[in-house]
């Protein structure tokens, strides 16, 4: 197996603080500037597995800039430069406390709640006679909150987000109109490659000037789901698993495994082969939404390379 960053504790010139997200871990630095680094952390249904996947920080970090460099004509963002393959550097914001999910198709959450009976979702109506994987008439925004650290993300609806202040109506009519945007563009960038975008999330932020940008990543398989387009039709009409790249496919091993991040349930076991084929799984997907190779970074000494790679960006 290849060596991976599951933690860091770097000090750089200037830093003010630093925010350990579930996969990331941000530096702030004076003059508002973030430093994000991607680690290879694993994290399904709001808990971090016990061990990182390799690679897997550089096909996030990699994905997120290149979507945020073919969606910045419809929708700015955070993002500066990338001095290194897990690195991302762009303009401190402060961020919406709101998840703003988007969903093509009936899957995941979605599907799950409408096995439950439930058929409305953050206060937006789902269509009966739906079966799982199936297209919504047109895409439904279903916002979550934000969970501090060890917390589940939870649903809420535009009402509540309005009547509770956590949103003005003014900013949030921009991020519903940012989020269909990035959507469209996402889901045409994924139909080039033979793939469906089925649902996404996206974060957004206010810089210091008052302006809202996107933040964090965008169309990765940690924050969106994606069906490969060919034999789509078929497999629904039969009733068959679709064929997926997303974080999913974990999802389903620990629900198959006994675990769905409930109290009192324990993290399986995950063997080398069963992380180096998670691994692989993450590469796929670079490779299918990217229609690029997959390079992989010397990982040899990762810890003393991302160090030497963002002192280097910090000092020019």
């Amino acid at each position: 197996m290849s060596n991976t960053i599951t933690a860091t504790e770097f000090n750089f010139p200037g830093q003010k603080e630093v925010y350990k997200g579930k996969v990331r871990e941000v530096y702030k630095i004076e003059n508002d500037l973030l430093v994000m680094i991607a680690t290879d952390r694993l994290s399904a249904f709001d808990v971090v597995m016990p061990k990182g996947i390799p690679y897997k920080g550089q096909i996030l970090n990699q994905i997120a800039t290149k979507m945020m460099e073919a969606t910045q004509d419809i929708v700015p963002n955070w993002l500066i430069a990338t001095p290194d393959p897990n690195v991302a550097v762009g303009h401190h914001c402060e961020p919406f406390m709101v998840e703003m999910v988007i969903r093509g198709y009936l899957s995941g959450h979605a599907a799950r709640e409408y096995k439950s009976g439930k058929r409305v979702l953050c206060g937006v109506d789902m269509p009966e006679g739906m079966q799982e994987n199936d297209k919504f008439p047109s895409p439904i925004i279903t916002p979550a909150t934000k969970a501090e650290q060890g917390d589940h993300d939870e649903d809420i609806s535009r009402e509540e987000i309005l009547a509770k202040g956590i949103v003005s109506e003014e900013d949030y009519i921009v991020l519903e109109n940012y989020t269909r945007a990035l959507f469209q563009r996402g889901s045409e960038i994924a139909a080039r490659r033979g793939l469906i975008l089925v649902d996404t999330k996206y974060e957004f932020g206010k810089t210091k000037d008052g302006k809202i940008v996107l933040i964090d990543e965008i169309h990765t398989p940690d924050s969106s789901r994606y069906f490969y387009a060919d034999g789509y039709e078929e497999r629904q009409q039969r009733g068959e698993i679709q064929k997926q790249l997303s974080k999913e496919f974990v999802r389903q091993w620990l629900i198959q495994n006994g675990f769905q991040g409930l109290e009192g349930q324990t993290v399986p076991f995950m063997s080398d082969d069963y992380i180096n084929s998670v691994s692989e799984r993450y590469i796929e997907l670079y490779e299918n939404i990217t229609g690029e190779k997959f390079v992989k970074a010397d990982t040899t000494q990762i810890q003393e390379r991302i160090e030497n790679n963002i002192l280097k960006y910090l000092q020019n």
